[in-house]
């Protein structure tokens, strides 16, 4: 709190000192443990703006996504320096490390839904404290942020949209809606003009005054008569203002509370929501993030300085994109879908080789889910490669437009299980339950790269939808997929342990019991002789609720199973750690293997209860003191 007080008596000058100290400081934290570097670099102005103008927490802040809030993580005194680090500050935005942070944000394009929300809700309490959503042009290629604009557009709320133009998400805009707002950005030649305009009248004797006021009244006129038609905001319901340099401080606070007199009602009545446009560098501050923004939105704990980022040819993301790229050189009706992620899923040299079978849409998975099922029914082979957590954003469009038509499409499930120091948000621990409860869906699980290779080439033979599901990283093992769905290894033992995927490398080395791995992991098939085993424990980098363990109980049941039976799997969610540290906690890292499988194989230690009422019999008594 004290920052944000010295922060609101600094001078411009001051400002500008602070906003580089704040640079230096998320470049030091994303060195030392990782971050989102680039697009937090781009709004330090605006978020020292944003707490000079604005009465936060009383008036309500919300981050898209919450790669763009470290400047405000610091303003408010969070430590930035245990960024995303077990028991430190998350990554994103989490209510429950600040007063400052009103909702959970960690994906794309929900901010504006949000922040309505807060605004109704102060409304309905007579507070007329604002509500400000700040979102990168980015964020407008989902389409949870144009129902938001539709509906905030007409409410008459306290409420003001912060657009913060880079063009880029990850990587680079793609779209109808990228190439409309950069049209935009030509309009501040017309702010300029009406500013040159406005100094004229008002040096002519008499009449100039009177002229130039009455022409700031009438400024859509002239605007329309430049550009033809107003913004689409503006049609939407909003007041539109910008766009504004989004590193001149003068600008932006200038901007900011102007919008703040709007949306409060202090000039237009009925009043309107505000939406403000401004023009930022994404990466601004550091040169290697400036050159290649979309190398430098993520960077890992440690990299090369003089050299990008890049996805790890050691990955199964680089894998499965390499692989993927062989077979569309002998197929030609694969296509490639990626929702603004090429870099990160390895598709960026499918991109390259196959432009006109390379789709990316923007932050839009339901709509690449549903784009899928519209090539499959054109006759081609989609392969739509995801983050396991941005898949859940597409769970209608998987039953409505792909399972129900029996559609062939791909799934490619990337990050799947823990996922590390990205936090709840992001770990791949749902796409089991969901994928499962659909009819018709196949899920594999590959253990190593050479399964990921084979199994991606059976997906694209097969019908319907497959669903490839690989963890985020590499992988320590040299299994061979056999085209089987299940692989016993097999001593003769009492019990069974069984895994699958990255788990399954948490389990080769055991004696004391028989290991199950599943290959296909859904829909399940078993050995005929399981029910033969004394005890069998599921492991699995999922929720336990809806998993796989639950699914095998009930064939089990089904079987007459009469066993000891136990599941080792995630509840609740999983905040920010290493992925070592996430296996550990559940018991799915080796040690936690071989620690529950005790119970099934060790013998428990015999208790001797000894009995003291002799010895104490025998006791001498002592004499009272007298």
């Amino acid at each position: 709190m004290n920052i944000i007080n010295k922060l609101k008596k600094m001078n411009l000058f001051q400002v500008k000192q602070f906003c580089r100290k704040i640079r230096k400081e998320i470049i030091a934290a994303c060195k030392k443990n990782g971050g989102h570097l680039a697009p937090n670099l781009g709004t330090v102005e605006l978020t020292a703006a944003l707490y000079r103008v604005f009465d936060f927490p009383h008036d309500k802040l919300v981050w898209d996504v919450g790669h763009q809030s470290y400047a405000a993580k610091i303003i408010t005194g969070e430590d930035l320096q245990s960024l995303r680090v077990e028991d430190g500050v998350s990554g994103f935005c989490r209510p429950d490390e600040s007063e400052f942070t009103p909702v959970v944000t960690g994906h794309s394009s929900n901010s504006v839904s949000a922040a309505l929300g807060l605004a109704e809700a102060m409304a309905i309490k007579g507070d007329n404290h604002a509500a400000v959503a700040v979102l990168g042009d980015g964020a407008f290629t989902g389409g949870l942020c144009f129902e938001g604009l539709n509906n905030a557009g007409k409410s008459g709320m306290n409420m003001i949209v912060i657009l913060n133009q880079n063009d880029m998400s990850i990587g680079k805009n793609v779209g109808a809606v990228a190439k409309y707002l950069s049209t935009i950005r030509i309009s501040d030649n017309y702010l300029r003009l009406k500013q040159r305009v406005k100094q004229k009248l008002a040096t002519l004797p008499v009449i100039g005054e009177p002229i130039a006021a009455a022409m700031l009244k009438t400024k859509d006129v002239l605007k329309n008569a430049l550009y033809y038609s107003s913004t689409m905001f503006e049609q939407l319901g909003f007041a539109y203002v910008g766009p504004i340099d989004g590193h001149n401080i003068r600008a932006l606070e200038e901007a900011l509370t102007a919008a703040k007199s709007i949306a409060g009602g202090k000039v237009l009545d009925p009043r309107r929501p505000v939406l403000v446009h401004i023009n930022t560098i994404k990466g601004k501050g550091y040169k290697p993030a400036e050159k290649n923004p979309g190398a430098y939105h993520s960077i890992p704990v440690s990299y090369n300085e003089n050299s990008p980022p890049t996805v790890s040819a050691d990955s199964f993301s680089s894998v499965i994109g390499s692989e993927l790229l062989k077979l569309a050189k002998r197929n030609k009706k694969i296509v490639a879908i990626t929702a603004a992620m090429k870099y990160a899923v390895g598709l960026a040299e499918f991109s390259n080789k196959f432009p006109k079978r390379f789709f990316d849409v923007g932050i839009a998975e339901a709509h690449a889910v549903t784009f899928s099922g519209g090539l499959a029914a054109g006759g081609l082979t989609p392969v739509f490669c995801v983050y396991s957590s941005f898949l859940q954003r597409a769970y209608d469009q998987i039953i409505h437009d792909l399972a129900i038509a029996n559609l062939h499409a791909v799934i490619c499930v990337d990050r799947a299980g823990f996922v590390g120091e990205d936090g709840e948000t992001h770990q791949g621990l749902f796409d089991i339950p969901f994928l499962t409860t659909i009819p018709g869906v196949k899920v594999l699980a590959p253990s190593s790269f050479a399964e990921a290779r084979a199994m991606l080439n059976e997906a694209v033979k097969a019908d319907g939808i497959v669903a490839l599901r690989y963890p985020k990283g590499n992988s320590n093992s040299d299994c061979d997929y056999s085209g089987e769905p299940y692989k016993l290894i097999s001593n003769k033992n009492k019990f069974l342990a069984i895994g699958y995927g990255r788990q399954f490398c948490e389990m080769v080395n055991a004696e004391a019991f028989d290991l199950l791995k599943l290959n296909q992991i859904f829909p399940i098939v078993l050995p005929d002789d399981i029910t033969d085993y004394e005890g069998i424990e599921v492991f699995e980098e999922s929720m336990e609720s809806g998993g796989i363990g639950e699914h095998i109980a009930a064939k089990l049941l089904s079987k007459g199973f009469s066993g000891k039976f136990g599941i080792t799997a995630v509840t609740g969610f999983v905040p920010q750690a290493s992925v070592q540290s996430q296996l550990s906690r559940y018991n799915l890292d080796s040690d936690g293997v071989n620690r529950v499988m005790e119970k099934y194989y060790k013998k428990p230690t015999r208790v001797v209860e000894v009995s003291l009422t002799a010895v104490h019999a025998n006791k001498p008594k002592h004499k009272k003191k007298k």
